[in-house]
């Protein structure tokens, strides 16, 4: 049986929230591929709690989304019966989850970018969403403490621990202009008060990030000009196989309820 595909409408408040809720989603699929497979038992379960927060995170985004949309589109159907070029997390969240560093590195960049990102939506226009932001707030505060922890550890650590953590941030420097690029989405939503535009939150995020790499002995990577561009459906060879496994068991028993 094949499951129809459902696309999103164009409306500049829906693809702000679904670009939002896309990166918690993705994200948290990410570090669930972890379960298991952390280096020790406290790291598991730590993963997997900021898996589940970025899952709570998205299924509100989503189900707001889908109000707003006017499709009548819960957040099931958002989340796993859209087709890839209807995703539109940035392309750092898709990227496999790499070794325990790389994982580290990325939930420091994210966290560093949603802290700030939550915070200015607490005074979002749209009452729905400053209430899912003030409980995200508090989440993501701990996962970029958590994150931060680790990056120092491992960044000011053994000689491998060092090798790790500095070709971990080589490797996630080229996706971080994606997280700050504005467009007439980020415009719309910043006139109508339902968020800010994702340019603004640079210098708080460039703060959080030299004070850990600091902290770490580690050098800042250079920027580079390129911006990926996830946030308009656009994504890397991973995102595919990522959504095959993600979305089969809806996709195989389309409506399925347990």
């Amino acid at each position: 049986m094949t499951t129809p595909s459902i696309q999103p409408g164009t409306r500049a408040d829906v693809r702000y929230l679904l670009r939002l809720g896309d990166a918690c989603l993705v994200l948290s699929h990410r570090l669930s591929e972890w379960c298991g497979h952390a280096p020790i038992l406290e790291e598991d379960l730590a993963l997997g709690n900021i898996a589940l927060d970025l899952l709570g995170q998205a299924r509100a985004l989503l189900t707001r989304a889908g109000q707003l949309d006017g499709q009548a589109l819960d957040e099931d159907q958002l989340a796993f019966l859209r087709e890839e070029r209807h995703y539109l997390n940035p392309v750092l969240m898709e990227l496999p989850r790499g070794d325990f560093a790389f994982t580290q590195a990325r939930n420091l960049i994210v966290a560093s970018w949603l802290l700030p990102l939550w915070t200015r939506l607490q005074d979002s226009a749209d009452a729905e969403i400053a209430a899912i932001a003030a409980k995200a707030v508090k989440e993501v505060r701990y996962h970029q403490q958590h994150a931060a922890e680790w990056v120092v550890r491992l960044g000011d650590g053994s000689e491998e621990s060092t090798r790790r953590m500095k070709d971990a941030l080589a490797q996630l420097w080229p996706y971080v202009n994606e997280l700050f690029a504005s467009d007439d989405v980020d415009a719309a939503a910043e006139a109508s008060g339902l968020g800010p535009a994702w340019s603004s939150l640079k210098p708080a995020w460039d703060a959080a990030m030299d004070e850990v790499l600091a902290e770490a002995r580690l050098t800042r990577p250079k920027d580079t000009p390129h911006v990926y561009a996830g946030r308009l459906g656009v994504h890397s060879e991973h995102m595919g196989h990522m959504l095959a496994t993600m979305q089969s068991l809806q996709r195989a028993y389309p409506g399925g309820v347990w």
